[in-house]
């Protein structure tokens, strides 16, 4: 689930010695770390009778994570990459016997906390260092720094002057409450992660070892491969699919990109705009209901609200976001005359929809399990996870059934491969705690809502920039794990809706995977396509320049994340829809046919009018209509001119 794939230091090294013992040991690690997850998923009976808590069990994944970590991924990219070296062994073994250790004593250490407060500091003198190792071999400098930041200021943030002063504490008592506490190291992300993140990755991994990856291209193919520029409608609904669950843009890029872009290049795409396109629609599918690339069980947590909420307030900007993409694509198709998918590449639909049918039994059992009987989410992906192989076994994918074999490596991979989000959770509990116990989270509120007081759309732009810095070479989850608890606050607090703080927070820490100069999604779909990296990221920031603009769209009208009657949350989705449509289409330069460079500017212009809210500007009513006025001419005027062209044909 990194962001951080393309660097050396990611590659896991090969296991030395003819017995691969290794990778038997990261093996049998990674099935720990599953079995523990679905474990408490399925709320086995012995666990009822043992009364073990979740809290208990988080260590022992830590300690786990540590070991693969420090077994599979060398140091530095120079190292050799056929031997571990001994200091490797000693950080995952201190990592792995000292979680071990706290999981024993942690009954004991929750009700004498005061008396065992010394083996709780050395606990923390252990594991934090451990922790910033792994997470700079696993998802880069960029979260490290952002760790070392939190951390340095919990020591001397008492001596910064002003507004972001920080309560003193003691640096012996705030490791120990780093290590111990349950709102720390092991609190809320570390407890979302391992028991709700995982059991989607393992969906994710029995996706692929089912062929129903293969399946979602299949049938965007046969659905949109006709029709002009299907080759990157096809990019745009894959990518657009497999995201969801892939948690990771880069990851999707991937996974989705070495087929999609081939064929956009093929199709007639410059490799520039079929990188884009990649990108755009991979980094899309973290904003994607049901799953959101788990964002969607995080921000339930922090809101406290059902998750079935989070779903419908997400819903309408995401498709927008998805619109203006498969708009563009199209549009984009007859600017430059891209012809349809070759016909031989095209399966017939009636086939694939036969042959994989079966595939969509999964999300209906999950959209069942979340919506109509209310399960937690951690239960509702082990169902649909658990239906995965049965389904293969039953009906079989183009002849072939999964195997046992198959079935071992993806959940030993889901283990192995999810070691890099569990040490993100971890990492994002210290975090979390930091900015309870000195303040922080309070002194950012103080200082934004002085921002906010005069202007609510300073403000806005002042966190949309804050979020993109933040965001930039960061995983989904901590992009919004860490911009959730310091920037959304200040934001409701000035009255901002919660689900509207959150998801703008969202939308701009994920825009910096498409956003120069750290436009990681961007930067890795340009080296599949052989495309320079900063003109694919700017070309990527032109398609996705709705993620721009909706957020601050949906904060002034909540109506966009269904916070309304009815009435509104139609009339503006209309609005809205025409809105990307021609904002789309003026900044192409082609609707029916090419425009020139007045008519776009008056497209561009009068489409942003269109989506914004009423209320916003005086006589904002009468300025909607005039923009739409304006706007339906020039569509006149398009029309009749292809009418002409047809007629003179």
């Amino acid at each position: 689930m990194s962001d951080n794939q393309g660097d050396e230091r990611n590659k896991p090294r090969p296991a030395p010695g003819a017995v691969n013992w290794v990778e038997l040991v990261t093996i049998s690690l990674g099935v720990l770390i599953i079995a523990i997850s679905v474990s408490f998923a399925a709320d086995f009976p012995i666990l009822r009778q043992l009364e073990i808590p979740k809290e208990q069990a988080l260590p022992i994944v830590l300690g786990a994570s540590f070991l693969i970590i420090f077994l599979r991924l060398p140091a530095r990219s120079g190292a050799e990459k056929d031997r571990i070296p001994w200091y490797d062994y000693v950080c995952g073994l201190a990592g792995f016997c000292t979680c071990l250790y706290f999981s024993y004593i942690y009954p004991t250490l929750v009700e004498n906390y005061f008396q065992l407060r010394d083996t709780a500091f050395v606990i923390g003198i252990i594991v934090i260092p451990l922790i910033i190792e792994a997470l700079r071999r696993t998802a880069g400098w960029s979260l490290v720094a952002v760790l070392l930041v939190f951390l340095a200021y919990s020591v001397v943030g008492h001596l910064v002057p002003g507004d972001l002063q920080a309560q003193e504490k003691d640096p012996y008592n705030l490791i120990a409450y780093l290590a111990a506490d349950n709102v720390a190291l092991f609190g809320l992300p570390m407890n979302i992660v391992t028991y709700v993140v995982v059991l989607f990755v393992l969906m994710g991994q029995f996706l692929l070892a089912t062929g129903a990856s293969e399946w979602f291209t299949d049938i965007a193919t046969a659905m949109f491969g006709r029709s002009r520029g299907g080759s990157a409608k096809i990019a745009v609904v894959a990518s657009g699919l497999f995201g969801s669950i892939s948690g990771s843009a880069v990851s999707n890029v991937a996974s989705t990109g070495v087929i999609t872009i081939p064929l956009m290049q093929a199709g007639g795409y410059s490799a520039r705009t079929a990188a884009a396109f990649e990108a755009v629609a991979s980094t899309g599918g973290q904003i994607m209901p049901p799953i959101m690339g788990a964002a969607a069980f995080l921000m339930a947590e922090l809101l406290e609200v059902d998750y079935t909420d989070v779903i419908l307030a997400a819903l309408i900007p995401a498709f927008l976001y998805y619109f203006a993409a498969f708009i563009q694509a199209d549009l984009e198709a007859a600017r430059l005359k891209v012809a349809a998918v070759p016909r031989d590449r095209i399966p017939p639909l009636w086939r694939v929809v036969k042959e994989g049918w079966f595939f969509t039994i999964p999300y209906i059992i999950l959209v069942i399990a979340l919506f109509r009987y209310n399960l937690p989410p951690d239960s509702a992906a082990l169902y649909a996870s658990i239906s995965l192989p049965v389904v293969s076994w039953i009906f079989g994918y183009k002849g072939k059934r999964v195997s046992l074999k198959d079935l071992g490596w993806a959940i030993a991979n889901t283990g192995r491969n999810s070691v890099d989000i569990i040490i993100i959770g971890a990492m994002a509990g210290i975090a979390i705690a930091i900015i309870e116990t000195t303040g922080l989270g309070y002194a950012m509120t103080i200082v934004l809502l002085k921002v906010g007081q005069d202007s609510l759309f300073l403000l806005l732009v002042l966190t949309a920039i804050i979020s993109i810095i933040l965001g930039m070479g960061m995983p989904t989850t901590a992009i919004y794990l860490l911009l959730a608890l310091m920037i959304a606050p200040p934001m409701i607090k000035l009255g901002v809706n919660p689900f509207a703080a959150h998801l703008f927070v969202l939308y701009f820490g994920l825009m910096s995977m498409i956003t120069p100069p750290v436009a990681i999604a961007a930067f890795t779909a340009a080296k599949l396509a052989n495309s320079t990296p900063m003109g694919t990221a700017m070309t990527a920031c032109r398609l996705g320049w709705v993620a721009y603009v909706i957020p601050f769209v949906f904060v002034y009208e909540p109506a966009l994340i269904m916070q309304g009657s009815p009435v509104d949350i139609l009339l503006n989705l209309c609005a809205a829809v025409f809105g990307v449509w021609v904002v789309s289409g003026g900044m192409l330069g082609f609707i029916f046919t090419g425009i020139g460079p007045l008519m776009r500017i008056i497209c561009v212009v009068g489409g942003l009018f269109l989506l914004m809210p009423m209320g916003v500007l005086p006589y904002g009513a009468a300025i909607k209509l005039l923009a739409a006025g304006c706007v339906l001419v020039i569509f006149a005027a398009q029309f009749v001119r292809v009418k002409q062209v047809k007629a003179a044909s």
